[in-house]
C-alpha cells in the first residue's frame, strides 16, 4: 500500500515561539509509524502576504502545492485570545480546493486550555474548506515543562489515537477521491 502523506503544519510565527519544537516533536513520533511519510511545513519559513493579491506570489504558489500533496494534516497551533494566530489563517486561505475531502488533526498548546480553544475555532474555519476534522486532539500544557512520567504517558496515548483517527480517515478519503472526484 502507498504511504499516507501527512504534513505537519507548525502554524506560529512569533520570535520565541515552542510550536516548532512541538511540531518537531510530534513528527518524530509520527515517523515511527509505518505507513506514514511525514513533512514538515513551518510557517515561519513563508513569505506570505498580509493581503491576499489577485496573483498568487510564489511563496504563496509553493505552499498551496504541499497542502495539495498531502492527504492528511495535522496543524501545531498556540491559543492566542481564545483562537489562533493570524499567521495560520492567512496560510489556510492562501489554499482552499487543496484542503477538500482531506483529514485535518490538531496539536495544541497553551497554559490551563491547552489550546483547546483554538482548536474549536480552526474545525469550524476547516469544516467550510470541505475538509473533514479528526474528535481526539493532542494538547499540551506549557505550565507543565518537560513532560515526564504520567503527563509523557499520555501525550504519547494522544499521539496515537490522533495518528489511528488521521490514518483511517486519510485512507478512506484517499479512497474516495480516487474513486469519485470531490465536487462542491
Amino acid at each position: 500500500m502507498t504511504p499516507l502523506r501527512l504534513a505537519v503544519l507548525i502554524g506560529s510565527t512569533r520570535e520565541g515561539r515552542v510550536g516548532d519544537r512541538i511540531g518537531s516533536w510530534f513528527a518524530a513520533h509520527a515517523r515511527r509509524r509505518d505507513g506514514l511519510v511525514v513533512e514538515e511545513i513551518d510557517l515561519a519559513g513563508y513569505d506570505l502576504p498580509t493581503a491576499l493579491p489577485a496573483e498568487p506570489t510564489p511563496a504563496m504558489r509553493e505552499f498551496a502545492g504541499r497542502v495539495a500533496r498531502a492527504e492528511a494534516f495535522v496543524v501545531v497551533t498556540p491559543e492566542y485570545n481564545h483562537s489562533f494566530p493570524a499567521s495560520l489563517k492567512q496560510a489556510i486561505d492562501v489554499a482552499y480546493d487543496e484542503w477538500q475531502a482531506k483529514p485535518v488533526g490538531f496539536v495544541s498548546y497553551g497554559c490551563r486550555s491547552v489550546g483547546l480553544h483554538a482548536v474549536d475555532q480552526l474545525r469550524t474555519v476547516f469544516t467550510a474548506l470541505h475538509a473533514t476534522t479528526v474528535r481526539d486532539t493532542v494538547g499540551v500544557d506549557l505550565l507543565d515543562g518537560e513532560p515526564t512520567g504520567h503527563a509523557e504517558e499520555r501525550l504519547r496515548q494522544d499521539v496515537r489515537l490522533l495518528l489511528d483517527e488521521l490514518c483511517w480517515w486519510g485512507l478512506t478519503l484517499r479512497d474516495g477521491r480516487a474513486a469519485r472526484p470531490y465536487a462542491c
